[in-house]
């Protein structure tokens, strides 16, 4: 390449081709510079061998040709006023210069100069790609405003409430029997990550459970929003469909029904089963005996199977073959086959394959809607990369606890909360408590954390009539404050509590008893009569006064008077669970 650095054939770098434009904000290819002034040419100044020549600022206008004839060149140094030009003067005097001496191009120089080229047109293109992909996944994302506007949490529990409808309109759902369904809350698992991400438990909740509703503000298409009204006594999938009804009343009917305070939600039809289960290859399932199932239109031998797209989506849909024939059987069937999923989905295989993740990517945001929240790339990522810190080994899916309902009579079509099971399964998860059976590494750091509570605990507990505590109320339950003081001082015999009001600040997430050190009799006997746990007892440095009294807040996790606050260690006997490591399971 010359001085000047454009025009002259073979002196083109490559990198400089790629021009970046300000009002379409991406880079264009140009390979001229018509439409445009040249550069101004540079006058050359005398060089000594072997150097390149040096340019001079261009000379002013007053020293530049005149049409018709030449400019008048001073004399050279050590001549007089009407000395000789000089060659140079001579040659200016024309309007003509001297041609530069050409530089040699070294075969090295040539191959850095077209490998920079080159790197620079790679790195441009690789950026407008990346830039296109993103585009792309960005627009593959439905998401539907339902008046809850999370941000992507980094900090605390995540409960992501997955919806898979039965929807039988559009692309790829068609033909599945009732063809002019609206979709209904047909599959829906709530997703819980805990606090440190340490463990998840994905709690299944029937389709055919009888359930109370609540009023669904839902936003319309003119930007309004109505008030759903609230159903009594209702299957738990016509929180989805009926009536209007959007994903944001099943988030309401699951929080009333949970006490868990969802995060995000992510919606799923027919078709998306079929497409992420082809895109990470297929997943590998077991049956114990032979299917054959006419409404799902599984065929399939006993023993392990790799399904995909169609015969993913009926494995998922079957229920009369395997189990009971009711749709309890059909949530183990679908735990497995997520549980499967997941394994293919964090195994090598995938997340080494370029082609099946951009295949994994595009199917997931191309039949997924989700909150307006996570209604974008960057904050499914900022979302997955909350995920994965969780070990696959301490994921567990489990299926809220229900029994035949009653007032069916003898055909049993519905089913009812068992809450003697699900109480202490809802808090168990409310309060970050692993699911999955403890390893010897976790189950020796749970006997330390109980240890440490029962080293709390232990030691004198004052007499019920010197327990002293004004409580507040941060529960989010209306009168829970003066429920608890009368249960303590009816029932416990506590006369010396009163009711503190609203706590400050509103709603906490826990609750907490703050008590000075020579109060920690009159802690330990309140902490024992309300089933508080270790962390829930917060002892000052400084002792009180004889008559001050210890603060008790209710948080979040508070159920009801009588009610133990501490989550139980262990699940309820007979709750349905599945490990997502297992790669045993087998559906009978």
């Amino acid at each position: 390449m010359d001085a000047q650095g454009r025009g002259r054939a073979g002196g083109i770098d490559p990198a400089d081709q790629w021009v970046f434009d300000p009002e379409t904000g991406s880079y264009e290819l140009r390979l001229d510079q018509a439409g445009g002034p040249a550069p101004a040419p540079r006058e050359a100044s005398a060089a000594t061998p072997g150097q390149a020549p040096r340019t001079s600022p261009r000379p002013p206008a007053s020293a530049r040709p005149k049409p018709g004839g030449g400019r008048t060149v001073p004399g050279q140094r050590g001549t007089g006023a009407g000395g000789r030009r000089g060659t140079a003067a001579k040659a200016t005097a024309t309007g003509r210069r001297r041609p530069k001496p050409k530089k040699k191009t070294t075969a090295k120089k040539k191959v850095l100069m077209w490998t920079g080229g080159t790197v620079g047109v790679v790195l441009v293109v690789a950026s407008v790609g990346g830039y296109l992909l993103y585009q792309h996944l960005n627009d593959n994302i439905d998401k539907i405003d339902v008046g809850i506007n999370n941000g992507v949490f980094t900090k605390g529990p995540l409960n992501i409430l997955v919806i898979g409808t039965d929807k039988r309109s559009g692309k790829g759902n068609t033909g599945y029997g009732d063809d002019g369904s609206v979709g209904h809350a047909d599959t829906t698992v709530l997703f819980h990550v805990s606090e440190d991400r340490t463990n998840a438990t994905a709690l299944s909740i029937p389709r055919d459970m009888i359930t109370d509703i609540p009023d669904c503000p839902t936003k319309q298409k003119n930007g309004s929003t109505k008030t759903i009204p609230g159903s009594k006594g209702v299957r738990f999938n016509e929180s989805l469909g009926q009536e209007d009804r959007d994903p944001g009343c099943t988030w309401r009917t699951v929080e009333q029904l949970t006490g868990l305070k969802v995060t995000h939600f992510m919606m799923a039809d027919f078709n998306a089963v079929k497409e992420l289960s082809s895109a990470v290859g297929g997943v590998e399932v077991c049956v114990a005996k032979d299917i054959n199932d006419r409404d799902s239109h599984l065929k399939m031998t006993k023993g392990r199977h790799t399904v995909e797209g169609e015969q993913a989506l009926a494995f998922v849909r079957t229920r009369h073959s395997v189990g009971f024939g009711g749709d309890l059987s059909r949530i183990e069937l679908q735990q497995q086959f997520l549980s499967s999923m997941l394994r293919k989905m964090k195994s090598g295989d995938t997340l080494t394959n370029p082609k099946k993740l951009y295949d994994l990517s595009d199917a997931a945001t191309n039949s997924l809607t989700v909150d307006t929240g996570i209604g974008s790339i960057s904050k499914l990522t900022s979302l997955a990369k909350e995920l994965r810190k969780v070990n696959l080994k301490n994921v567990t899916f489990a299926t809220v606890p229900v029994v035949d309902n009653p007032a069916d009579g003898k055909v049993k079509k519905t089913v009812v909360l068992d809450k003697p099971k699900a109480d202490p399964l809802f808090a168990m998860v409310r309060q970050d408590v692993s699911l999955t059976e403890a390893k010897e590494k976790e189950k020796k750091a749970q006997e330390q954390a109980d240890a440490k509570q029962a080293a709390l605990l232990q030691g004198p507990k004052a007499e019920p009539a010197k327990v002293r505590v004004k409580v507040f109320n941060g529960s989010g339950r209306v009168g829970a404050a003066q429920e608890t003081v009368a249960w303590m001082q009816n029932g416990k015999g506590m006369t010396h509590t009163a009711n503190g009001g609203n706590a400050a600040g509103g709603k906490k997430d826990k609750t907490l008893l703050q008590f000075a050190p020579n109060q920690a009799d009159q802690a330990r006997r309140l902490a024992e009569d309300m089933g508080l746990p270790v962390d829930a007892l917060k002892q000052t440095t400084a002792d009180a006064s004889p008559t001050a009294e210890m603060t008790l807040t209710l948080g979040a996790d508070f159920k009801g008077a009588g009610i133990p606050v501490a989550a139980p260690k262990k699940a309820p006997e007979g709750i349905q669970k599945v490990e997502a490591d297992d790669e045993n399971i087998c559906a009978k």
